[in-house]
């Protein structure tokens, strides 16, 4: 549960919805009004706007919203099933536990709380699979030029699942060349080929973007978010999320920053269990590379500083030598444990093929185990609670007749990243108008640097204010002067005050410095004059 950034995403797919009407933008005004944002500084998941643009259109921005999360978890263990089954061969059950894994880990059920942007791996695995033709030299000009595609496609779909993805595939591959190096002399050709020609493509269709995101207009030199407050808790790996069967009734939420980063909560019996499969195939390649991998990630998770059940321990962490990195720092650290699935996932495949395909005992016992280890993390539902009805100004179409074209409306009480409910309703009427302020994030810090949000101009400071104390200030003429500058700095059409708390004293505020407003449908209007 995590309402405010679920209505960002819904904003952001609806936005992204626009780009079958013909707005290719990458810097809108429809949120912070008249900056605007950038919308790859942000998780905007503009991929999953375009494609989910029918649904949206006919059934709402929620609608889109529900189908993508459940639609991002299948996916992926689909995508991960079908590689390990297909792409490597493996045993239908094998390559079934091991997509499940992927798809439905509690990471990925935590992660689901409106991090759409994380959960949207399906397009990993087919990455993975071109990778893989690759090394068997399976028509490398046109597996590059596939792999090219997938990559622009995931960056437009989830960026920092793209940096974790190349990061872990790039490790990945220098420790299996180092215990395969027959591998390498057949397969050195045809991979370099198609790695060129994939890059080569992406580079053409990403330069643009790649100059709008980090020196465009309101692009942001940092990451907003503090490492040392989002690093994992090394204790943490052996608990059970509270998004889990097994953890329902414990203390595993009290590991985690919040319930969306809850990336870490593996237990003990799948770490047992992924140990004894590492120990059962070591002589394997990819089982080894898989554990020299999975270690690093895991130690990257850690952060800066090692914490172990709440307590800082002093002992410096992996990740402290990659922090304040450009780029780097705007991945969080505990996410660097998402990586860990599709290791994990990797070794038990391959252990459960090669023990269903041996005789004896192994046969039922490495599948017993195997399910013992992950019948604990069965997902739980996720909680769900009522939201506020949005006003019927907005999702009947009663805006129409105060906002003019490429206009502002100013809704009451302005979104802000605390309560950023009014998106909502320019959600709404599918982002057809900008708002002012908003939940974003923008170079409004220090020098420039991130922020999360911006900060107020003098009226909405002062709307603030009422909304929060329910006191009608004293309003001068210098107030009302300062209250029309501020409608025109936001190039305002019409403000409208919604449903709130203290709507009364709102009401009379408004009154004081734009003169009697006008009841239309359920909202309250006052009309800006051009």
């Amino acid at each position: 549960m995590n309402p405010a950034d679920q209505t960002l995403i819904e904003w952001f797919l609806a936005q992204g919805s626009r780009f079958w009407l013909g707005d290719l933008t990458l810097v809108t005004d429809r949120m912070n009004s008249p900056d605007g944002i950038n919308l790859l500084t942000n998780a905007t998941n503009l991929l999953a706007g375009a494609v989910l643009a029918p649904v949206t259109f006919l059934f709402g921005a929620p609608t889109s919203f529900a189908a993508l999360v459940a639609g991002n978890l299948a996916g992926t263990a689909l995508g991960w099933y079908l590689l390990f089954a297909r792409g490597f061969g493996l045993h239908r059950a094998a390559s079934a536990a091991a997509g499940a894994l992927c798809g439905f880990a509690p990471a990925m059920m935590s992660q689901s709380n409106s991090h759409t942007h994380i959960t949207m791996q399906w397009l990993l695995p087919p990455i993975v699979y071109c990778l893989l033709r690759l090394t068997r030299a399976q028509t490398p000009i046109r597996t590059g030029l596939a792999l090219g595609a997938l990559i622009t496609a995931q960056f437009f779909g989830g960026q920092e699942v793209l940096f974790f993805a190349a990061m872990t595939l790039g490790l990945f591959t220098v420790g299996y060349a180092l215990f395969d190096r027959d591998l390498v002399r057949r397969a050195a050709r045809p991979v370099l080929l198609g790695l060129g020609v994939a890059a080569g493509l992406a580079v053409t269709l990403l330069a643009y973007p790649l100059w709008v995101e980090f020196k465009g207009p309101q692009s942001v030199p940092n990451g907003p978010f503090s490492p040392e407050y989002f690093s994992a808790d090394l204790a943490s790996y052996a608990k059970f999320s509270p998004l889990s069967w097994a953890g329902r009734n414990g203390d595993g939420g009290n590991y985690a920053p919040n319930a969306t980063e809850m990336n870490t909560f593996l237990g003990i019996p799948l770490l047992i269990m992924a140990a004894a499969c590492v120990g059962y195939l070591w002589r394997h390649p990819a089982v080894r590379a898989s554990a020299i991998v999975g270690v690093l990630m895991a130690w990257l998770s850690l952060g800066p500083t090692v914490i172990v059940s709440g307590e800082q321990t002093g002992f410096p962490a992996l990740y402290g030598l990659l922090h304040g990195l450009p780029v780097i720092d705007g991945a969080l650290p505990s996410r660097f444990a998402l990586t860990l699935l599709p290791l994990i996932a990797t070794v038990l495949a391959l252990a459960l093929d090669a023990a269903l395909r041996a005789g004896g005992v192994v046969r039922y016992a490495l599948p017993a185990a195997t399910a013992v280890a992950l019948l604990p993390l069965l997902p739980l539902p996720l909680d769900t609670v009522h939201r506020p009805v949005v006003p019927t100004f907005f999702s009947a179409g009663h805006w129409k007749t105060c906002v003019r074209t490429g206009g502002v409306l100013v809704p009451v009480p302005l979104p802000t990243p605390t309560d950023p409910e009014p998106l909502r309703w320019a959600t709404a009427a599918d982002v057809a108008f900008g708002v002012p302020e908003g939940f974003f994030i923008g170079p409004y810090g220090g020098e420039g640097k991130a922020s999360i949000g911006v900060y107020p101009q003098p009226t909405a400071a002062l709307l603030g204010e009422v909304r929060r104390t329910g006191v009608v200030p004293q309003v001068t003429a210098e107030g009302r002067r300062l209250a029309q500058a501020d409608v025109g700095h936001w190039n305002a059409s019409c403000i409208t005050l919604g449903p709130t708390v203290h709507r009364d004293e709102l009401k009379a505020t408004l009154d004081l410095l734009y003169g009697p407003g006008e009841r239309v449908a359920d909202v309250w209007v006052w009309r800006v004059k051009p």
